[in-house]
Formats: structure tokens, sequence, C-alpha cells
């Protein structure tokens, strides 16, 4: 009896044997291409985990949880309120500058963390990418759209300021949908092109800040973009940031120096910022595991 199922085992282990040793490779691809990303249902429950995850650990043993989300644009709209528009007389044309400066600062204050999340989101998870095989691609875009929480939450307290400043809702809400969109792609086209140069050159995050903080004063959030003198304009115009802050004010406020030209050539810039970091990105992945 032992000896017959003894047999029986061996027999069914030898039938067995190809399903046990096959294996799959992965190659690199050669030559330029963007990420690859197969079985796009399973990649979307993954980035929705890899989002959430960053959430959890973000506000993990805080002591005032997601209400981080409302200090940074409240705090600079105080102060922008009273350094530049009190003292340097900053003008907001009929808005009332706190809610003027406000409408710009919650978007920027979602591309400034999501761009910085992007940047690190690699490095962060440099464990997770040593041992298991996934498209490292996600790790950035997870990073990126874990702070539309952030930003949806200091949207209701933009509305309510709405209210008390009596500001009437008009029909350009229907381009806030766009606008948002337009404001994830710039963050995460900044964030991909980040991610894989913090892989390989370390001292990218200590440029991050000083970039972003250029890039605040450059960007009409304090201020209108109409203050740019004139022959300055069509510079200003290439920073793609200029024609979505302005397209926010221009829909939540009513006013704002805003117009569909500017807004093609800042969706033509963010398209090619994007492009371009997938493709290095792609290429920079090869290697990551090595590197990271």
């Amino acid at each position: 009896m032992p000896e017959r199922i003894f047999s029986t085992i061996h027999d069914a282990a030898v039938d067995m044997s190809p399903v046990l040793a096959r294996e799959t490779i992965i190659r690199p691809r050669p030559g330029l291409s963007l990420p690859r990303l197969d079985r796009p249902r399973d990649r979307a429950e993954l980035l929705l985990l890899l989002a959430w995850r960053d959430i959890k650990v973000r506000y993990k043993q805080t002591l005032l949880g997601a209400t981080w989300a409302l200090i940074q644009p409240l705090f600079l709209m105080v102060v922008f309120a009273l350094f530049l528009h009190q003292l340097a007389g900053v003008p907001s044309g009929n808005v009332p500058y706190p809610i003027f400066v406000y409408a710009a600062l919650v978007p920027w204050t979602f591309f400034s963390q999501a761009v910085t999340g992007g940047a690190s989101s690699l490095i962060l998870s440099s464990n997770l990418i040593s041992k298991v095989y996934f498209p490292r691609i996600l790790l950035p875009v997870a990073a990126t759209l874990s702070y539309l929480l952030d930003f949806a939450i200091a949207m209701i307290v933009l509305v309510a300021m709405m209210f008390y400043y009596r500001v009437p809702f008009t029909a350009g809400l229907l381009w806030l949908p766009a606008l948002v969109l337009m404001m994830v792609l710039l963050a995460l086209s900044l964030g991909v092109w980040l991610a894989a140069l913090n892989a390989r050159y370390r001292d990218i995050r200590y440029a991050v800040p000083f970039m972003l903080q250029g890039l605040l004063f450059v960007s009409p959030v304090a201020y209108s973009a109409g203050l740019v003198p004139h022959r300055w304009q069509a510079l200003y115009a290439l920073n793609p940031l200029t024609s979505l802050f302005e397209g926010f004010r221009l829909s939540l406020l009513g006013s704002g120096d805003f117009s569909l030209p500017g807004l093609a050539l800042a969706t033509g810039v963010g398209a090619v910022l994007l492009i371009g970091g997938l493709v290095y990105f792609d290429r920079a992945e090869r290697t990551l595991a090595d590197i990271i």
C-alpha cells in the first residue's frame, strides 16, 4: 500500500514538472518607448492600493490629521494678504484679496505637494522595488493621486469662502474638471521626471524645494498675470501654471487674466513634459532595481 501511494505521488509530480519549471523572464525593451501596463484592471487596483497607502502613511500618528491639508494654503493666504496686499498694495480687481489668492493657492498646494511626493516616491519604496516586480511608474502616479484628497478638503474651504464673500457661482464652473485634469497632468509630468532623476542623483531632493519656491513667485499666485509687463507676457505664458491658476480664478470667481490660446499653449507644454518624462522614466526603469 505505501509503495502504491508513493508511485502515485511520483507520477503526479512527473506530470506537473513542466508547470513547476515554467518561469517568466522580464527583459528591458530596446530603444525609446513609453511605460507598458499589461493587465490594466490589476494595475488599476494596485494603483489605488498604493495611493491609499500613501494617504495612510502621510497622516499616521499625526495630531491634526487631514487638517494639515488646510494649514499651508491658509497660512500663505494670511501672509500674502498682510505683506503683499496691505503693505505692498498688490491689487486683486473686484474680488476680495483673501479669496483671490486662495483660489490660486489651492491648486498650487496640490501641485507643490504632488511634485514633492512624486520625486521621492521611488526612494521611499526602495525595499518594495528591490523585492518584487511591478510597473514602477505606478509609484509616482499613486503619489500624485493621493494628494487629491487634500485638494478636495481645501476646495470645501474655498466654497465656504465664496459663500462668505458672496461670490456667485457662474457657468465658468464647467471649466473646472478640465482645469483639475490639467493640474494633475502637470504635477505628474514633473513628478515623473524628478522621480527618475532622484533615483540616480540623490541631491535632486535638495533642489526640489528651491525649484518650487522659484515657481511660486514666477507664477500668478499672489498677484494677477495682468501685472506682468507687456513685453514679458509671451515668455510668461510659457509657464503652464500661469493659465492654470488664472483659469481657476476665472472658473470660480469670474475674474482672471485667462485666455484660450494661453490654455492651449500650457496644455501643449504640459503634454510635451509628460511624454518626455514617461520616455525617460521607462529608460531609467531598466536599471532602477540596481541603483535604488
